[in-house]
């Protein structure tokens, strides 16, 4: 048998039925591997080895129906683990336990799925890039010097560097398909509503969704039905889908009219030659499978970029700090609560509103098409520190704007969006696209992605970062 990191998280959960391996057995594989390997790749700020080594043995003794069961999942630092700290990736929670699971991880753990830890993640889940006061920074396996995005860097980085099958992450405005780009993976932004973020952390906007990060399209196909769910009190509701979304990777697409565009909407933002290059392969991998493919406008505008920074002002302000905390922030993070504190009331309705009727207007053009193809980031994999490295912390605002110009929109709409790994620079650096869908298309997203993935011959192929 291959080494157990080499095989995906479905082909380790049939080899657990087929009593090949044993839970505690492939557990305790991953946990040898984050302690030689995570100090260089950062993707875990706690890990929880008894506690999953636990788990494991009870799963080797009661194994549950599913596609999963058996398979270890880290769970992003930002969704609280009964009776496990918490951090929300800032000191000012250095010490705080949580006091329930959030019901996603609840889907989870009934799944049979193993928790080894908490994936990093940047203060409150704000900025595009995984540094912090607590941890080292979250870097990319395919090159340790570059960052692995964010917030969900620390998931993709273990799921890059063999440290975890698949991991559970969030996504507010592109957080899931950055990392997912710059660390080679595919990760999927459900439709708004399809995953509840009950019982406590609240779904005002209905930006924030939480989805999965994985190696190829089945798995995180998987991973999505099992993470799937709402609760009472749910603000918002997906159009309910027939069937599993893992079925849905072995059904073929049909042949779809898919649009694209690659000009961002964000002022002075410059597309690298490498992402378009990405851009028009992938364009032309969709044109060889027989689907149309149509260039259009940009569906949305350039006021929608100020609109939009208005409401993420005000979510740095959502997370309680006593002021004799204030200096625990990361200086990114004091800047935007200052911007989101002077943000009144009307100023902050008045931007929704506006992002309301500009997606109205964007879905008029979008819902003409199966899927809307787009670069998923500006540039290739930036180094750690980039984003600081300038005089004024207003400019590294600036630069996470202009480098993740294109996902934040579908997050504004609702539509499901996927992080395809297609293209490798000859520096060997990941670079993704982004496919979206129509409000409650996933289903279509991802038979059309395991089409391209099949296509191309899997989206790792032979590439393996170095630190595998």
């Amino acid at each position: 048998m291959r080494e157990l990191h080499e095989l995906s998280a479905l082909e380790q959960a049939q080899a657990i039925r087929d009593q090949e391996i044993s839970p505690v057995e492939l557990t305790q594989h991953y946990l040898d591997r984050i302690e030689r390997i995570d100090p260089r790749v950062g993707a875990y700020v706690t890990v929880t080895a008894e506690r999953a080594l636990e788990q494991a043995r009870r799963l080797a003794e009661e194994l549950p129906d599913g596609p999963l069961a058996g398979v270890p999942i880290p769970v992003k630092d930002l969704n609280l683990v009964k009776d496990v700290p918490i951090m929300f990736g800032s000191s000012t929670y250095q010490g705080f336990v949580a006091p329930v699971d959030d019901t996603v991880v609840e889907r989870l753990r009934d799944a049979g799925t193993v928790m080894l830890g908490k994936t990093a993640t940047p203060e409150f889940g704000l900025p595009c890039y995984t540094e912090t006061y607590l941890s080292p920074p979250a870097r990319s396996p395919w090159d340790l010097n570059t960052s692995a995005g964010g917030s969900s860097g620390g998931a993709a980085a273990a799921v890059a560097a063999g440290l975890a099958p698949a991991a559970q992450g969030s996504d507010g405005a592109g957080s899931i398909r950055i990392p997912a780009s710059v660390c080679g993976l595919f990760g999927i932004k459900p439709t708004r509503g399809r995953i509840s973020f009950a019982p406590i952390i609240p779904d005002l906007a209905g930006l924030s969704t939480n989805g999965p990060l994985a190696r190829n399209v089945a798995d995180a196909a998987a991973l999505l039905d099992v993470m799937a769910h709402n609760s009472p009190g749910d603000l918002y509701l997906a159009p309910p889908h027939e069937g599993t979304f893992l079925e849905c990777a072995t059904r073929e697409p049909g042949r779809l009219r898919i649009a694209r565009y690659a000009q961002p909407v964000v002022p002075g933002a410059d597309v690298a030659p490498e992402v378009l290059a990405a851009y028009e392969a992938a364009a032309a991998t969709l044109a060889a499978l027989g689907h149309e493919v149509v260039e259009i406008d940009p569906p949305f505008r350039a006021e929608t970029v100020s609109e939009f920074t208005v409401m993420w002002y005000a979510f740095a302000c959502m997370h309680p700090v006593a002021d004799d905390q204030v200096e625990l922030l990361r200086p990114l993070t004091r800047r935007l609560r200052e911007h989101g504190f002077a943000t009144s009331a009307p100023a902050f309705l008045q931007a929704q509103a506006a992002l309301q009727l500009a997606t109205r207007a964007a879905l008029a053009v979008t819902n003409a098409y199966d899927a809307v193809l787009t670069p998923t980031v500006t540039q290739p994999p930036r180094p750690v520190g980039w984003f600081e490295d300038v005089d004024d912390v207003e400019e590294t605002f600036e630069r996470m704007k202009r480098f993740a110009a294109f996902p934040a929109i579908y997050n504004v709409t609702g539509q499901p969006a996927v992080n395809l790994p297609l293209h490798w620079t000859e520096d060997g650096l990941p670079i993704g696209v982004m496919l979206a869908g129509r409000l409650g298309g996933e289903g279509t997203l991802i038979s059309l992605s395991a089409q391209v993935e099949s296509a191309r011959g899997g989206f790792w192929g032979d590439r393996r970062p170095p630190v595998w």
